[in-house]
């Protein structure tokens, strides 16, 4: 019944989490204000520069210059991308499964194009991916359908024999819209009081090796 895999990459392919929370705290840094510690920045890691310095500044954000405010926190993230970032355990399993199935995947991500491009040539797995798409590669984003529907268009598959895997609500809501079969990434970014059933995905998976579990099943199916 399934013929393709797309995955989101922030928390889902990729831990970020500590690049981005070091481009933060730079940031914080540059203006005076205190650090932010990894167990209040991880959680916040998927929602972009804009939830990090929400999170980091607080009330105080209007206060000061936000385009000036990314600018010192993509300068750094750029001269940082991969640092400490790695593929979670595991997901590079699934990927050669994946790929020794015949099973095409694909990335889309809300992330800046520029930034993921710069990121996904980190690492050489990600030449394999049969269609990547970012946040600016669209009219629109998700929680928007149209970045998974295209997704689908250019790897030659309807979107209701499409997987979609994210760690975010928007992952889901977007890919529910899409018409495609949506599985919560729960071992990514995710605030530990979210309320996960309510985000209506078909299934949800606690760590990488139940994501590889569930996945080979319903291929096998």
């Amino acid at each position: 019944m399934y013929q393709a895999v797309l995955f989101d990459l922030d928390g889902t392919l990729l831990d970020t989490a500590d690049d981005l929370g070091a481009a933060l705290n730079h940031t914080l840094a540059h203006y005076g204000l205190e650090h932010i510690p990894a167990e209040f920045y991880r959680p916040e890691a998927s929602n972009g520069s804009l939830g990090l310095l929400k999170l980091g500044l607080k009330h105080r954000i209007d206060d000061f210059n936000f385009e000036e405010l990314k600018s010192v926190f993509f300068d750094y993230y750029q001269s940082n991308i991969a640092h400490f970032t790695q593929f979670f355990e595991g997901i590079q399993d699934i990927l050669q499964w994946l790929d020794e199935q015949s099973i095409d995947w694909g990335v889309v991500t809300n992330k800046p194009g520029f930034l993921t491009e710069q990121l996904l040539h980190c690492f050489p797995a990600f030449s394999r991916a049969k269609v990547v798409l970012s946040g600016d590669s669209l009219s629109k984003r998700k929680p928007d359908p149209m970045p998974l529907l295209h997704a689908a268009e250019v790897m030659g598959v309807q979107p209701e024999h499409c997987i979609y895997v994210g760690d975010a609500l928007r992952d889901i809501e977007a890919g529910n819209r899409a018409g495609m079969k949506t599985i919560i990434a729960g071992y990514g970014y995710i605030e530990e009081n979210a309320l996960l059933d309510s985000w209506n995905a078909d299934k949800t998976t606690s760590s990488v090796t139940e994501l590889n579990t569930l996945l080979q099943q319903m291929f096998v199916k």
